[in-house]
């Protein structure tokens, strides 16, 4: 006797789920680190390079932490994309505001 085998196919997400919403937090976070770091480049602001470095370092560890548990690729509202995009940006807030820390 044969057991029928069941494939399961997985259909795009549209909505928002968990994992997208924490996803575009996180990158949200990391491209107000860019702008606080590019802002204290520009003006060689201490206190504005120290929140481009926090930011920057929220946006890489959320966003790592989103595509190291996330389950499937991109369109199965895992958030695996925006995870992506805030590792990114948070490594981009990182080095423009470690440069503009060390300008000042």
């Amino acid at each position: 006797m044969s057991v029928p085998i069941m494939v399961a196919e997985v259909a795009p997400v549209y909505g928002l789920t968990s994992g997208r919403v924490v996803s575009l937090v996180a990158a949200l976070v990391a491209l107000a680190g860019v702008g606080f770091g590019g802002m204290a480049l520009f003006r060689f602001v201490r206190r504005r390079a120290v929140i481009a470095l926090a930011a920057g370092a929220v946006g890489v560890v959320v966003g790592g932490w989103v595509v190291a548990v996330a389950e499937g690729g991109p369109g199965t509202g895992a958030g695996i994309v925006g995870g992506l995009v805030a590792l990114v940006l948070g490594l981009v807030a990182l080095a423009l505001g470690g440069m503009a820390l060390k300008q000042s």
